[in-house]
């Protein structure tokens, strides 16, 4: 495995693993029309969207790591109840 694989597929550093392999998926399941996968692709943008955001505050709240570890975003998403997106 590639080191930029490693890097897409590690939960500490990718926090939208599930929704992108939600979209390849259903990209798989349906031949690869992308119109059938509209909300799959929706999905994945608002939670790199998300997570682009919190990153970007903990930064400039000089907060290390930038992207919070696996076990510090499944507290965020806890705290909220739900995922934003």
């Amino acid at each position: 495995m590639t080191s930029n694989v490693r890097k897409v597929r590690d939960h500490d550093s990718n926090p939208c693993i599930e929704e992108s392999d939600g979209s390849r998926k259903c990209l798989d399941a349906n031949g690869y029309n992308k119109e059938m996968c509209t909300a799959y692709f929706q999905r994945y943008k608002e939670c790199r969207k998300f997570w682009h955001e919190i990153m970007i505050t903990r930064r400039r709240g000089g907060v290390k790591p930038d992207m919070p570890t696996a076990d510090e975003r499944q507290e965020i998403l806890a705290a909220l109840g739900r995922k934003p997106y």
